[in-house]
C-alpha cells in the first residue's frame, strides 16, 4: 500500500510493488516523479528527511537527506550584504541539495531495482508530459512578474508560449528528463551498489555540480527585494553525502512515537504528547473546545521550546539541543502545570538547568498578510505572495518494510531555474537566524533546523504505520491532531484525515519574513461555531480557513498480528491519493 500528495507519485509507487519491487524501490521511484508533477512544492535541489524500518531490523531509522548551509554561508556575510534575515527566495537560501543523494542512498541499502528502472517514471512524465495540476498553473501565473522581469530562465521553462499553462496543458521538461537520464547513463560498475554510487557521484562530482557552481555566481533578484549572488560551489556539492542516525522516540499510550532528532521539528511532536499524556483520554478530543484549547496550548509550549534550543550546532559549542531533560516526564510535568483555561499569548520556552533559553525577534503578523491561514511554507516574491509547500510520501509492502518521507524545498518559484539542469536549488537556509547566539544560527557545514518531520509509529516493537503531511511549521500540529483521534479516540486512520483540524500560529514562523501571532489559533470551520466561539471566549485569536484548508496527511498502516495492509490520503484539493492491494 502507499500514499502520496499526488495520484501520479502514488500510481508510480504501486506499479513499483506490482512488479515485485520492495517499499524502498517504490518511494523512490514516486519521489523522483513527484519532482515533476509537484514542482511547485518540492524539487532535486530541495531536501528530504524520512524514517523507516526494514522487514529484517524494526528499529526506527531516520534518512538524513538535510543538506548543511555552504562554507561560504556565513553571518558575517549575509550582514555585509545588507540583510537581517536569510531570504525566502534566491540562491542565498540554499543549502547544499540533499534529496537526490538521500533517495540514492535508500535505494542502494534498502532497495532491489536497478537506477534507471526506478527513474524511468519520472522521465516519462518529464519528457513526454503531464497535465499540469491547477495548483502548479495558478503557482507560475503569481510569479509571473519575477519571471519575466528578473528569472529569465525560469521564464523559458514555465512559460515557454508567453504564459502560464491552464489546468490540464501538458507540461514538459526537458532538460530535467536530460537530467535524469544523464544519473541513469552514470549508473556503471560491478554491482548495483557501486552504479548507485556511480550515479550519486556524477551528482555531488559531475555535471550537476558544476552546472550549480557556474549558475550561482550571477546575481539574480532575491524575496528581500535586492539582487545578490549565491555562495553555493561545486565543493560544498562534492562534501555532502546523506545519512542515517537513529530515530528519537517517546511512548504515548502504548505505542513508540519516532521522529527526527532536535536538527528537525521532529521532537515538538514528541513533547506536545509528553505534555498530553497527563490528561485524561476524554480530555483530548479535539473536535471540543476544551480538547482543542489543550492541543494548542501544548503545542505553543512545545514549538517555543523549539525555537529556544533546537538546532545543529557544532558538538562542544554549548548549545547542543537539551533533550533528554526535554523529553523527560518531569518536564513534560512542570509544562502541563502552565496550561490553564486562558490562551497564552507569551513566547515561554522552558527552564533548562544551568542554560539560558534562546530568545528571537518576535516579528508581529501583519494581518492583512493572505498568507495568514498558513497554507503552507511560504516563499515570497516581489510580484506579491506566493506559497511553496511540501509532499509526503509513505509506503508498507508485503514484507513489511515501511518508510514515511517528507521531500521539500527546490520549489520552482525558489530561485531561478539553472538551464541545463532543469531545475532550482532551495531556500532551506531560511530556517536559520543571523544571531551568532541561536541554537539555530546560520553555520557554514551545519544543518538548518529543518521543519520536514516524518513520523514511523511501532507497537511492541513492531512498525505499525508511518505517516507524514506537508505544511512547514504546521506539519506536527496536524500530526498531533491526527494521533490523538487515532491514538485515543479510536478512529480510523481516513477518518482522523478527514476530519476537522486546527493549529497554532503563535510561534515565530520557521519562513521569511518569519512572523507569529500572539494568541493565533487557525481551525477549519467545521470544526464547529459553538467551539470556535469558545475558543474566542478564552482568549484565542482565531483565523478561518476554510471547511477544508488545513492538514494533508497521508498514512499507511499494518497490522502486526494479521499483516493486513492499509492507507490512507489527504482529500483536501482532491489531489492526494491512497492506493494498494
Amino acid at each position: 500500500m502507499c500514499a502520496t500528495t499526488h495520484w501520479l507519485g502514488s500510481a508510480s509507487a504501486q506499479a513499483v510493488l506490482e512488479r515485485g519491487g520492495n517499499a524502498f524501490d517504490a518511494a523512490v521511484a514516486a519521489a523522483f516523479v513527484l519532482h515533476v508533477v509537484e514542482p511547485h512544492l518540492n524539487g532535486p535541489g530541495g531536501d528530504v528527511t524520512g524514517v523507516f524500518a526494514t522487514a529484517g531490523d524494526p528499529t526506527p531509522t531516520v534518512l538524513v537527506g538535510q543538506g548543511p548551509a555552504p562554507a561560504g554561508a556565513t553571518i558575517e556575510h549575509y550582514r555585509a550584504e545588507g540583510l537581517d534575515l536569510v531570504p525566502g527566495a534566491g540562491a542565498l537560501a540554499a543549502a547544499v541539495p540533499g534529496a537526490v543523494d538521500a533517495w540514492l542512498l535508500l535505494l542502494r541499502d534498502h532497495g532491489t531495482w536497478e537506477l534507471p528502472d526506478v527513474l524511468a517514471f519520472a522521465i516519462d512524465y518529464a519528457e513526454d508530459g503531464h497535465a499540469v495540476s491547477p495548483r502548479v498553473a495558478d503557482t507560475i501565473a503569481t510569479m509571473r512578474e519575477m519571471f519575466t522581469d528578473h528569472w529569465p530562465s525560469s521564464y523559458e521553462q514555465w512559460m515557454p508560449r508567453g504564459e502560464a499553462p491552464r489546468e490540464g496543458d501538458l507540461v514538459l521538461l526537458t532538460a530535467y528528463a536530460g537530467t535524469l537520464r544523464r544519473l541513469a547513463a552514470a549508473a556503471t560498475g560491478d554491482s548495483r551498489e557501486e552504479r548507485i554510487d556511480a550515479a550519486r557521484h556524477e551528482w555531488s562530482h559531475g555535471f550537476v555540480a558544476a552546472a550549480v557552481d557556474a549558475f550561482v555566481r550571477e546575481t539574480h533578484r532575491h524575496s528581500s527585494g535586492t539582487d545578490h549572488a549565491g555562495v553555493i560551489t561545486a565543493a560544498d556539492m562534492a562534501g555532502f553525502e546523506a545519512t542515517y542516525e537513529p530515530a528519537t522516540t517517546v511512548d504515548f499510550r502504548g505505542v513508540t512515537v519516532a521522529k527526527t532528532g532536535p536538527w528537525g521539528q521532529g521532537p515538538v511532536l514528541l513533547q506536545a504528547l509528553l505534555v498530553l499524556g497527563g490528561f485524561e483520554d476524554h480530555e483530548l478530543d479535539p473536535s471540543t473546545a476544551d480538547g482543542a484549547h489543550r492541543v494548542l496550548e501544548a503545542l505553543k509550549l512545545a514549538l517555543a521550546d523549539r525555537d529556544a534550543w533546537y538546532g545543529d550546532p557544532e558538538p562542544g559549542s554549548g548549545l547542543e539541543p537539551p533533550l533528554d531533560h526535554l523529553l523527560s516526564e518531569e518536564y513534560a510535568a512542570a509544562r502541563r502545570a502552565l496550561i490553564t483555561d486562558r490562551a497564552s499569548h507569551e513566547f515561554r520556552p522552558g527552564e533548562v538547568p544551568g542554560r539560558t533559553p534562546y530568545l528571537p525577534v518576535l516579528r508581529t503578523d501583519d494581518p492583512a498578510d493572505d498568507g495568514a491561514a498558513g497554507a503552507g511554507e511560504p516563499t515570497v516574491s516581489v510580484s506579491g505572495r506566493t506559497r511553496g509547500d511540501t509532499c509526503h510520501v509513505d509506503v508498507v509492502d508485503r514484507w513489511g518494510n515501511m518508510v514515511a518521507a517528507t521531500p521539500s524545498g527546490g520549489w520552482l518559484q525558489s530561485s531561478p531555474t539553472i538551464p541545463e539542469l532543469g531545475f532550482c536549488l532551495g531556500t532551506r537556509l531560511q530556517m536559520t537566524w543571523l544571531d551568532e547566539d541561536s541554537p539555530s544560527a546560520l553555520r557554514p557545514g551545519r544543518r538548518p533546523r529543518t521543519t520536514l518531520t516524518p513520523t514511523l509509529l511501532l507497537r511492541d516493537g513492531v512498525p505499525v504505520s508511518a505517516l507524514g503531511t506537508p505544511g512547514g511549521d504546521q506539519q506536527d500540529q496536524w500530526q498531533l491532531v491526527y494521533l490523538l483521534r487515532t491514538l485515543v479516540g479510536g478512529w480510523t486512520p481516513q477518518q482522523a484525515i478527514d476530519a476537522p483540524t486546527l493549529h497554532t500560529s503563535s510561534m515565530p514562523g520557521s519562513f521569511w519574513p518569519r512572523h507569529w501571532t500572539p494568541g493565533g489559533a487557525v481551525v477549519e470551520d467545521r470544526l464547529g461555531e459553538d467551539v470556535i466561539a469558545e475558543l474566542e471566549r478564552r482568549g484565542h485569536v482565531v483565523t478561518r480557513a476554510g471547511d477544508w484548508a488545513l492538514g494533508r496527511l497521508s498514512a499507511v498502516t499494518r497490522d502486526a498480528a494479521t499483516g493486513q495492509l492499509g492507507a490512507a490520503a489527504n482529500p483536501r484539493g482532491a489531489q492526494g491519493y491512497a492506493v494498494g492491494r
